[in-house]
C-alpha cells in the first residue's frame, strides 16, 4: 500500500515514461448532476467521453434484474420487492445496457452476506440470468463482469467463459489474491486503489491479469494510478480524470 505522499513522489519521479494510458470508467455513471445508476447518469457519462461505465445489478423478488447500488431503494428491500414497486428511476439491466451500447460496461453482481442482501439466492442462477440478459442485448463483447463474491465470479466464468471477469477485492492480500484469481481463470482484479503499488501491478502483469482500480477521485491519485500503468480507473470524477490524462504533462511523459 502506498500513501498520498508516495503518490506525489511517484508522479514526480518519472514513472510517466513507462505508463500506459488507462481507460476511464464512470463509477455508477456520471452522477455529478444526475442520480447515480440511472439512465440519465449513463447518458451523461457517454457525453463526457468515457470509455466505460461501472454499474451494479440486483434481482427483485419477481426475478427482474435491476440496476441499483444499495440493497434498499426508497425504503424498499429490492430482493423482497417486485420490479413494479420500485421507483421509476431504477432501471432494468436491459434498459441500462441498451443505453450504454458503444461503451464498455463493468457489470457488478451484488451478492453479499448482509441481512437485506439477496445472498441466499442461488449463485449459479443469478449469474446465468445476468449472462442471459447480456447475451440477449448483444453486449457480450462490451461487458466486464465483477463481484466481491468469489463463488459468483467462478459461476460467471463457468457459464460465460468468453466474457471477462474481474474479482473485486477489499482487504485481501494482493500477493495472495492475484495468484488465486489466475488459478480460478479470472481475467482481472478490481482492488481499491489505495492497496495498489508498483509491485502488485507487476505481479498482475506476470500473471496476465488486468488491474482495474476503484474509486479514484483525487487528482494526485488519478495521476499516480495512471503512472503505475493500471488498465482502468473507475472514478466518481470521470471528467476530471479525462482532463488530467489528456493534459500535455501526461501525454508527453513529463
Amino acid at each position: 500500500m502506498i500513501d498520498r505522499m508516495s503518490r506525489y513522489s511517484m508522479v514526480n519521479a518519472g514513472f510517466w515514461q513507462t505508463a500506459r494510458m488507462p481507460e476511464i470508467f464512470a463509477h455508477r455513471g456520471f452522477h455529478t448532476t444526475e442520480r447515480e445508476n440511472t439512465l440519465a447518469a449513463f447518458r451523461a457519462a457517454r457525453e463526457i467521453g468515457v470509455t466505460g461505465v461501472e454499474l451494479d445489478v440486483r434481482r427483485t423478488s419477481d426475478g427482474q434484474l435491476v440496476v441499483h447500488h444499495d440493497p434498499i431503494a426508497a425504503d424498499l428491500v429490492i430482493a423482497e420487492s417486485p420490479r413494479s414497486a420500485l421507483p421509476s428511476y431504477v432501471p432494468t439491466l436491459s434498459e441500462a445496457l441498451t443505453e450504454l451500447v458503444g461503451l464498455t460496461v463493468n457489470v457488478e453482481l451484488k451478492k453479499l452476506p448482509h441481512a437485506v442482501e439477496s445472498a441466499d439466492e442461488d449463485t449459479g442462477t443469478f449469474a446465468l440470468d445476468v449472462v442471459s440478459m447480456v447475451r440477449a442485448t448483444d453486449m457480450t463483447s462490451s461487458v466486464i463482469f465483477s463481484s466481491f463474491d468469489l463463488a459468483t465470479c467462478e459461476a460467471l466464468k463457468r457459464v460465460a467463459p468468453e466474457i471477462p471477469v474481474g474479482w473485486l477485492l477489499w482487504l485481501e492480500d494482493l500477493s495472495q489474491a492475484l495468484p488465486l484469481a489466475r488459478e480460478r481463470g479470472f481475467d482481472a482484479v478490481n482492488p481499491p486503489f489505495r492497496r495498489v503499488d508498483r509491485e502488485s501491478v507487476e505481479l498482475a502483469r506476470s500473471l496476465s491479469l488486468e488491474v482495474n482500480v476503484w474509486t479514484v477521485n483525487a487528482p494526485a491519485d488519478i495521476l499516480a494510478m495512471a503512472a503505475l500503468g493500471v488498465d482502468r480507473i473507475i472514478s466518481d470524477e470521470p471528467a476530471l480524470a479525462l482532463s488530467l490524462l489528456d493534459s500535455p504533462r501526461f501525454s508527453s511523459g513529463a
